[in-house]
């Protein structure tokens, strides 16, 4: 006797109830799935998104905001801090490493950052095309940022001012393309990246195009520039530029969006934040905490989520037990004739279970390829609204019990019928009929 064959053709004759029970096993299962994967990414990605930056200081506001503007590039900035400020504590003991950050600018929706070669090493990037820039105006572009606008090295574009599609557009002032860097899987993918004194270049020239004493203003501007700015359209790079964060570059009137700070000591995340929020007009916080943050009022959600989802699954595996129950008393008969033809009483236990796992089983799978596809789904609405990178083409390995679960759902939903199905008397069911 073929329990299988068997089981499975007593599941197509009751085609109705078997597919309402995988299809609320399968709701149940994606949705938890898509927790799962999503959570697991999400996780990921702030993480590796972070890269190994301690602290973040810009200007007064929310800590989270600064965090997601300036590190995440997903929200707006809290506003611009002076450079000079910004360089004092570029210079503390307990600081290893600074890279400023500007904005204001982006091209077909994706931000123009301006900073220093150094923001390319906190990800580990490579110019897959070209080379870095070397001087103002000229851009980098992440590998996301490359495919979705078309651009290539030797390719111009004009910013638009903002964080829109749309707004006022710099045509005057054109970036030259001059690297495409590699996938990292991490933001840097949908960033442009150019030196911070193109970004002071075009937002100088946007304030001039819109003051009432442009002409005075732009003959005063002339009289002060610093050499390094009237180097501001050069593209060829043939001599290297000062850093910003040199202290012979003149820092006065100059100001920056945001300075992540680096540093190998623990003690930094704890004491700075706390000491540049009381002695200056400036504002740190840490990645890590505000993650930490993040992450807690996201987990109450999916934690809800999760819950309803183990609810449904607990609702579909008593749907299950009702089904085989019910249909256990329709089947006495056949059950006594099989037990009368040869089947001993464990064939008929096994055969009740195996119905009980084939619909477990099956609503569970059906739900891990929902789930998968679902998550894949929202990776791609993700990515062109420009936020985290999420994929339904992973395996998680706690998907491994949700299979689990299903052979505990299969195995406990059937057992009862199993039993009753175990204990059929031949003759008294017979007679009976």
């Amino acid at each position: 006797m073929n329990l299988w064959r068997l089981s499975l053709a007593y599941l197509r004759h009751q085609k109705l109830t078997a597919g309402l029970n995988i299809a609320l096993l399968a709701l149940g299962s994606a949705i938890i799935v898509v927790l799962l994967l999503a959570s697991t990414q999400l996780k990921n990605n702030l993480v590796h998104d972070a890269g190994g930056i301690d602290l973040v200081v810009g200007s007064k506001g929310s800590p989270l905001q600064l965090i997601l503007s300036s590190v995440y590039h997903v929200d707006a900035p809290t506003g611009n801090i002076d450079l000079a400020e910004a360089r004092r504590w570029s210079r503390h003991r307990l600081v290893d490493g600074a890279v400023p950050v500007a904005l204001g600018d982006s091209v077909q929706g994706y931000r123009i950052v301006g900073t220093t070669p150094d923001y390319v090493a906190l990800y580990d990037a490579k110019p897959a095309a070209g080379r870095l820039w070397t001087a103002p105006m000229e851009a980098v572009l992440g590998a996301q940022v490359a495919a979705a606008t078309g651009l290539t090295p030797g390719d111009t574009f004009a910013g638009v001012h903002g964080f829109a599609a749309s707004g006022h557009v710099h045509e005057d002032s054109l970036y030259h393309v001059v690297g495409v860097l590699a996938p990292t899987h991490s933001v840097i993918d949908r960033l442009a990246l150019t030196d911070v004194r193109s970004v002071w270049a075009l937002h100088r020239a946007h304030d001039h195009d819109h003051d009432h004493n442009h002409e005075h203003e732009h003959e005063h501007e002339h009289e002060h520039e610093e050499p390094a700015d009237r180097a501001t359209n050069a593209v060829t790079g043939d001599t290297p530029m000062p850093s910003i964060m040199d202290a012979d570059f003149p820092a006065t009137g100059r100001q920056i969006t945001a300075l992540l700070l680096l540093s190998d000591s623990p003690l930094a995340s704890l004491t700075l934040p706390r000491l540049i929020n009381r002695v200056s007009s400036l504002q740190a916080a840490a990645p890590v905490a505000e993650i930490t943050r993040l992450l807690g009022l996201i987990g109450f959600g999916l934690d809800t989520l999760a819950a309803f989802a183990g609810l449904m699954i607990a609702a579909a595996a008593l749907s299950v037990f009702v089904a085989l129950y019910n249909a256990l008393r329709a089947r006495r008969v056949d059950l006594a004739i099989m037990r009368s033809l040869g089947a001993s009483r464990g064939q008929l236990l096994r055969h009740i279970l195996l119905e009980g796992q084939m619909l477990a089983l099956g609503g569970v799978s059906l739900g891990l390829l929902i789930g998968h596809l679902v998550t894949e789904g929202l990776g791609l609405w993700l990515e062109d609204a420009q936020l985290f990178r999420l994929t339904g083409w992973a395996w998680q390995p706690a998907e491994w019990w949700l299979l689990s679960l299903a052979i505990g759902v299969g195995l406990l939903a059937a057992l009862l019928p199993a039993i009753q199905a175990y204990r059929v008397d031949i003759a008294h069911t017979l007679a009976s009929e």
